[in-house]
């Protein structure tokens, strides 16, 4: 993969922290926010196709990219507060949010938080309601929230994070996501590229991202919501289903495997990615 720092900028958040985003291109914004442990660069085939059409946005969250790695702040809501001055800075309104994973997670917060003020629409990739699942679930409830751990191995992922064994559970965590046709090169880069999000930071972060209820957000959504899986991800289709029932008019696609239908479908299946999301924000 070639990185390059065109349409690289900074700002500074309320607390300080100096954060780096991708800004290309004119016209309509739509703002991406990448998974856990990940940067901008996932985003690279999108940034190249949809600058050509709008103004296309990837931010850095606090630890991930080139932004810097603070001692503080690894919560989703305060990533979401990030988010917020990011579009404050950059006078946005009407924009439209696509988070992957714990970038959804991101923009669901954000939601609760400041509501639709400054949002047009969502685009929420490989999210799920409820990240732990509940003992007294039953299963059909455990079908339709799309728990991923349970409370047990939601604190072992934290301490192996946490610990020396960091890294390899990241590389064992995105081999289980990416599919064996995902070119070695690119597999490669993402696993390395996780690596520069420091265990300490990562284990508070995604132990964080664990614990957070979304149902009741879910529910409240109001604006135009395209919603994106994969049928050969860890997220299941059933919590895809259950997040498209809970918001009115939203949009559900499945990417199936030979489309590139895991956990990364933006890249292992990039033209039909882009294409779909184009046309969502082309639609009235």
């Amino acid at each position: 993969m070639v990185l390059t720092n065109k349409g690289s900028h900074y700002f500074y958040t309320n607390d300080g922290i100096k954060l780096h985003y991708l800004d290309k291109g004119e016209g309509e914004a739509i703002v991406m926010l990448p998974g856990w442990s990940q940067s901008v660069e996932q985003y690279h085939n999108q940034m190249d196709f949809f600058s050509q059409h709008y103004r296309a946005i990837a931010l850095d969250m606090r630890g991930h990219g080139h932004s810097e790695i603070a001692k503080y702040g690894y919560k989703v809501y305060r990533l979401a507060k990030d988010l917020d001055e990011l579009l404050v800075h950059l006078s946005l309104d009407n924009v439209v949010l696509l988070g992957h994973g714990l970038g959804s997670a991101v923009i669901l917060c954000y939601w609760d938080l400041f509501g639709a003020h400054k949002v047009n629409k969502l685009v929420l990739v490989e999210r799920v309601a409820a990240m732990v699942s509940n003992p007294e679930w039953s299963a059909q409830q455990i079908a339709d929230y799309g728990p991923l751990v349970d409370p047990d191995s939601a604190m072992e992922i934290y301490n192996t994070v946490y610990g020396c064994q960091g890294n390899n559970y990241k590389a064992m965590l995105l081999n289980h996501e990416i599919s064996d046709k995902m070119p070695v090169k690119e597999k490669q880069w993402l696993i390395e590229n996780s690596y520069n999000f420091p265990g300490k930071y990562a284990a508070e972060l995604i132990y964080n991202h664990f614990h957070q209820d979304w149902r009741d957000v879910i529910s409240r959504i109001s604006v135009p919501t395209l919603i994106v899986g994969g049928r050969g991800s860890p997220t299941s289709v059933s919590s895809q289903e259950w997040i498209h029932e809970q918001i009115k008019g939203s949009k559900l696609v499945i990417f199936e495997e030979e489309e590139g239908g895991k956990h990364f479908m933006f890249i292992e299946g990039a033209d039909k990615f882009n294409r779909l999301v184009d046309e969502f924000m082309k639609a009235h």
